[in-house]
């Protein structure tokens, strides 16, 4: 009888014990109905994005552009790399026509944001997973960190635009393009020269490769540019700080006007802070987190409206899933599922023929290419398991 009673216990406890967890996965996951709408929306954003491709291989004629497009064809599930693999592998065809003699990847005629476009080629490259790509990932990567702003290009610590990355080496840094180089060079951290090749390239004075970086040093001075373009007085000193735990686009200047914290770069220097090495309870990952708890929507930009919003919905996304806390309770107690929201959102108003645009058209969002690129990274992300 008591063996039968113990027995009984451990199947309610079990019961209960998974009751919890289904609970626990309904409040943040999303239900199956919403997931599966997610998977159509996405086989559709790239049945659209197979459309558009251009006879070079490439989307848009650019290489940044092109390589959000392919990360999203390389997330996608394996029924649909294989059933696009032409286009995929034409794709990549292009994005390595413009890699670069300094390792860098972008347009060779009039070349311009080549840190925005190496960031994100090289993103597209790391998710290939091709070993083919090793050598182009590690020169890449290095190009990217040499364009780090430090003593090498005679500025000081106490310089504002110190550590930071900008469009160009010889540009000032900014939040947007540091957020995608950070990205790019923690994704690309297993990638190592080898012993020989690295001593090889480092002798061989006509390459035009950079030589290696001091990868904590790099951190250490990112990190000091990133808490820079945040309104924290606790780590920034400049006179115009606030106090809000937003950031700003670079230090001094918002593109919400004045010194403003709003959206976008918020969740971007969030994101970047933990990528460089913080962890989610530092002081200054917490400003940030809760000035986006005071700021929670998924209908606009925060202080920029629809300017912006998909670039908006992209870093919001991998910034709270780095964060790794999928329900947001907003300052004023309401909890929010941020992964449902921003899914059923992005279903709501994709187009018919499987694209997204922005009318407002600040920064190339009126370009269906890379705002669809956006949108499908997203949905990506929601349902990855």
């Amino acid at each position: 009888m008591c063996k039968t009673l113990f027995a009984f216990g451990k199947v309610f406890m079990v019961v209960v014990l998974l009751a919890g967890c289904r609970q626990l996965y309904a409040a943040t996951a999303l239900d199956v109905s919403l997931k599966h709408e997610a998977e159509h929306s996405i086989n559709t954003a790239l049945d659209f994005l197979v459309k558009s491709q251009q006879a070079d291989g490439s989307w848009s004629h650019y290489p940044g552009v092109s390589g959000l497009v392919l990360t999203a064809f390389s997330k996608a599930p394996d029924k649909l790399k294989e059933q696009y693999r032409e286009q995929i592998i034409a794709g990549y065809k292009y994005l390595l026509s413009n890699v670069q003699p300094d390792g860098g990847i972008y347009p060779p005629v009039e070349p311009q944001l080549k840190a925005y476009n190496t960031s994100i080629c090289l993103l597209a490259l790391v998710s290939a997973e091709n070993p083919g790509f090793e050598e182009t990932i590690i020169n890449a990567r290095r190009y990217l960190m040499s364009l780090q702003a430090d003593e090498d290009d005679g500025l000081t610590p106490d310089s504002s635009t110190y550590g930071g990355i900008g469009y160009n080496k010889d540009e000032r840094s900014d939040i947007s393009n540091m957020q995608f180089a950070i990205e790019a060079i923690r994704a690309s951290e297993n990638f190592k020269p080898h012993r020989d090749a690295a001593l090889t390239k480092l002798d061989d004075t006509s390459s035009e490769v950079p030589p290696p970086v001091d990868e904590d040093l790099f951190w250490e001075k990112a990190i000091l540019f990133l808490q820079r373009c945040q309104n924290y007085k606790k780590y920034n000193n400049y006179q115009w700080a606030g106090n809000d735990g937003g950031f700003v686009y670079y230090p001094g200047k918002s593109k919400a006007g004045g010194t403003t914290s709003y959206g976008g770069m918020t969740y971007a220097g969030m994101k970047s802070l933990i990528y460089a090495g913080l962890s989610r309870d530092d002081d200054r990952v917490q400003a940030a987190y809760k000035w986006i708890r005071s700021n929670y929507t998924v209908e606009k930009n925060p202080e920029l409206g629809q300017q912006g919003l998909f670039y908006y919905y992209h870093v919001m996304a991998k910034a709270l899933a780095v964060y790794g806390e999928d329900i947001i309770k907003d300052t004023t107690g309401t909890a929010h599922n941020w992964r449902r929201d921003l899914t059923s959102k992005l279903i709501a108003i994709q187009k018919p023929d499987g694209s997204w645009i922005n009318e407002t058209g600040r920064w190339w969002e009126n370009n269906p290419d890379l705002v669809t690129a956006y949108s499908v990274l997203v949905l990506e992300e929601m349902i990855r398991e």
